[in-house]
């Protein structure tokens, strides 16, 4: 009985720890939880696809063609939810995009049962709803997020991606072994709809709007706001028809094409070349992830504190994103040689550690370069940035089928990042396009 006074009022201090905790740390962490869905949904599929083609029958080619779907529809939809993101706001346009795709990763069973094309229809359908995700991210971010805090916004943010990936692997390899190829997409699916109910309850578009927001925080993020009405906007081709743009795309795209190889092919790797069983293989292509994260976040801390030392935006996203680039690519060439799952796996976290660099490189500078239209000019990167995902997946699918190696593989995608960081660091610029 006599603790109870005490016990209330830890309560009301950790209430008030709640209370006074910034809101654009809510905004960040929220979009953080939903880049873990996107991914956690988007994999699931790669660990699934390797008991669906048993089942179904599939070709390496038929496997590969299921799994590039998804960026078809997420490809000829990016630019478009860049656009809405700037009409109708980053809150909505994230919520819509979260509803949509997991309404369809509910569905992919379903579609399997009746057909391959039908179920390349709906990853066409759910490329389409996570399309919006990431514009409508940076469209709050650009005010959310103030210079001196920009990588690590967008770092912590990104980091979903791989912690995404690694819940995805290991918890999809877990549920298809216990209970079929199915159920991972009925449970991711389900946490997605979850989500909506923090996200449309807690995430206000405008922090002038925010009734939460405390008087400090209220005028660090006025002072950080675009002073341009943001009903001015400038024409496209004045914005997205620039060297520096051109370079910054080649970077993002360099960085996807490995991304996006390693995600959907990972676990078949592990499982053809180095013999393990589909809930290893899930296991082992997880571990890559996991370092992925915790480097993204230390990379994002890094280079805001390089700039706040004095080092230029500019050089330092050339920096993290060419030497992100080019290590990369080394280890994927080592990776030929690596005849044991262990060698595999050290090579593999040690080129996604150095891919999660580009969390501090390619990805804040859309905020330097378009503080006002970032999700016009992020949805128009991302738009190339996804070729990769439908050509490079499939490609990818061709030449095992074609070598019977991943080897062929692995040299592309080193060529790709090589010829990505050049193009960066001799194009890209780390301040605004247009004044």
């Amino acid at each position: 009985m006599g603790t109870a006074p005490s016990t209330a009022r830890s309560r009301v201090s950790a209430a008030a720890k709640i209370a006074r905790w910034p809101r654009r740390y809510v905004v960040v962490v929220l979009t953080f939880f939903g880049c873990i869905i996107a991914y956690t949904d988007r994999v699931n599929i790669s660990v699934a696809a390797v008991a669906m083609k048993e089942h179904f029958g599939w070709s390496q080619t038929q496997k590969g063609f299921v799994l590039a779907a998804f960026w078809v529809g997420y490809l000829a939809f990016m630019f478009v939810a860049g656009l809405l993101a700037n009409r109708f706001g980053g809150k909505r346009i994230v919520g819509w995009s979260v509803l949509a795709w997991s309404i369809f990763t509910l569905l992919t069973p379903r579609a399997a049962m009746v057909s391959i094309a039908v179920l390349i229809g709906a990853r066409i359908a759910m490329g389409v709803g996570e399309a919006g995700m990431y514009p409508g991210a940076y469209e709050l971010l650009s005010r959310w997020a103030p210079p001196g805090e920009r990588a690590r916004a967008i770092a912590l943010m990104n980091s979903g991606v791989p912690l995404g990936t690694l819940i995805g692997l290991m918890g999809s390899g877990w549920l298809v072994q216990r209970y079929g190829w199915a159920m991972p997409f009925y449970v991711f699916g389900a946490v997605g709809l979850l989500w909506l109910i923090p996200w449309f309850q807690q995430v206000t578009n405008d922090p002038t709007t925010d009734p939460r927001l405390g008087g400090e925080e209220r005028a660090l993020l006025q002072a950080a706001r675009p002073t341009a009405d943001r009903l001015e906007r400038v024409p496209l081709h004045r914005l997205l028809l620039r060297a520096p743009v051109a370079g910054i795309v080649a970077g993002h795209v360099a960085f996807t094409w490995s991304v996006y190889v390693l995600l959907s092919w990972l676990p078949s790797y592990f499982r053809d070349v180095q013999g393990l069983s589909i809930a290893n293989s899930g296991l082992f292509s997880a571990a890559p992830w996991l370092t992925m994260f915790a480097v993204a976040n230390v990379s994002g801390s890094v280079a805001d504190r390089m700039i706040q030392r004095g080092v230029s935006a500019t050089a330092t996203r050339k920096l993290m994103q060419c030497g992100a680039l080019i290590l990369s690519a080394g280890l994927l060439l080592a990776l030929r040689e690596a005849h044991s799952p262990a060698a595999a796996l050290a090579l593999l976290c040690a080129a996604t550690a150095a891919l999660s660099c580009t969390s501090a490189g390619h990805m804040p500078i859309y905020l330097d370069a378009a503080p006002r239209d970032s999700a016009v000019l992020f949805g128009f990167g991302n738009t190339f940035a996804q070729i990769p995902g439908i050509v490079g997946v499939a490609v990818t699918g061709w030449l095992v089928d074609v070598t019977g190696t991943y080897a062929a593989a692995f040299v592309l995608a080193a060529a790709v990042s090589v010829a990505g960081a050049l193009a960066f660091g001799l194009l890209a610029e780390a301040r605004p396009i247009v004044d």
